[in-house]
């Protein structure tokens, strides 16, 4: 029996606050320093733990563990957080991390993320809104993603790698280097194979598409280093706010392009 909406079985620390209309299953374990916003339903089993705090209208799925301690051996415990915006699906036995003192200290995830079963955001990571993580796709520390990601089954994306605005990585890929928006890779290890203009139609006019599509094959030329064309396009009077977005995430990256080089080619 559910008494109130909150199981009997369920042991929730006295510190833990708690929103209104929230459900919690049987056998959960809440403890003191966690929020849970209003409307918020909890599955059996779930682990809620750290200074992690949850927004409005999230729902949390069986056996996840919640604001568990990061897989970092520089861990020592330090007070560090996870956050959590609204109306984000946490499927069976996902697992997000708080932060560490070495990358900030938080753990940010927005809104109207899908995190199927078995997927895993690591310390310190930022994920946008309206993301889809499908069955144990995984970000290693440090990892930064833009909004409407899509993050094919079993795919793992290196710690530091930063993912733009409406980017899609296949499923069994590996990506290890930055991925501009709106591009798909797919590989192991992942490369560019395209743009993701299923997702730039319900953003873009056809226009724009096909102004960013040309700015891609300006940017992917080699006709010289792709920061100076991206620097380039920036310095040009008019820039429009989806070039200028393509073009200061190039220049930001630290990690390379995730580009197939031509010696790759026949790999």
């Amino acid at each position: 029996m559910v008494y109130n909406g909150i199981s009997p079985h369920a042991l929730i620390a006295s510190g833990a606050k708690i929103g209104k209309n929230v459900t919690i299953g049987h056998f959960c374990v809440i403890d003191a320093d966690v929020e849970i916003g209003d409307d918020c339903e909890i599955g059996n089993n779930v682990t809620i733990t750290g200074r992690t705090k949850l927004g409005k209208h999230n729902r949390i799925y069986n056996g996840a563990c919640v604001g568990v301690a990061p897989q970092d051996l520089k861990y020592a415990g330090e007070d560090t957080e996870l956050v959590v915006g609204d109306d984000n699906i946490i499927r069976e036995f996902v697992t997000l991390n708080i932060g560490t003192q070495g990358g900030g200290g938080r753990t940010s995830i927005g809104n109207n993320n899908l995190f199927m079963a078995y997927a895993h955001v690591a310390h310190d990571c930022v994920v946008g809104n309206h993301c889809i993580f499908a069955n144990v796709a995984t970000l290693g520390g440090h990892v930064h993603i833009g909004d409407y990601v899509n993050l094919g089954g079993l795919s793992a994306v290196h710690q530091f790698v930063k993912i733009g605005d409406g980017c899609m990585v296949g499923g069994v890929s590996a990506l290890t280097q930055d991925l501009p928006p709106y591009c798909i890779a797919h590989g192991n290890h992942a490369f560019i194979i395209g743009l993701n203009k299923h997702r730039m139609r319900k953003i873009f006019t056809r226009e724009e598409i096909d102004s960013i599509s040309a700015l891609y094959k300006r940017l992917f030329s080699h006709s010289a280093p792709m920061k100076d064309i991206a620097q380039k396009e920036l310095d040009s009077p008019n820039i429009s706010e989806s070039h200028r977005y393509v073009c200061e995430f190039i220049l930001s990256n630290t990690r390379g392009i995730a580009i197939k080089h031509k010696e790759k080619d026949n790999d």
